[in-house]
């Protein structure tokens, strides 16, 4: 997993539940959580390892972790569009959304429809 954190997924269940290897494997591929038994999902520092190697890591995290803010800013600002996996409430947090936004314009599409409406230059709002 060093050289492939994605060779986890052929690992056994019990290698998958080792927190040690599980961290080597998402330092090298963030994707690599995918495979990661459901409690270590659950780990913060695991997970936020994951996210700073991939954004898009986010997605395999526990659904409390993806209420986390700060580490929802670690994925935003590695892939901008992984607000998409973000709990709804920091969708509308006009921080966390303007960061995921510089990174990429098109995490907009995720934010919570209040701050869409917000970020429209004037006549550019849709007409209804």
């Amino acid at each position: 997993v060093r050289q492939d954190g994605l060779a986890l997924a052929y690992a056994a269940e019990h290698l998958k539940a080792d927190g040690e290897l599980v961290l080597e494997a998402v330092r090298q591929n963030g994707d690599a959580l995918a495979d990661a038994a459901k409690p270590l999902r659950a780990d913060r520092e695991l997970v936020l390892e994951a996210v700073r190697q991939d954004g898009g890591a986010l997605r395999y995290a526990a659904a409390p972790l993806k209420a986390d803010c700060e580490l929802v800013l670690e994925a935003v600002r590695q892939i901008g569009r992984a607000l998409r996996y973000a709990a709804e409430p920091l969708k509308a947090d006009r921080e966390l959304v303007l960061e995921a936004v510089r990174q990429d314009g098109m995490a907009l599409r995720y934010a919570a429809e209040q701050l869409k409406a917000d970020a429209r230059p004037c006549g550019m709002q849709r007409s209804r």
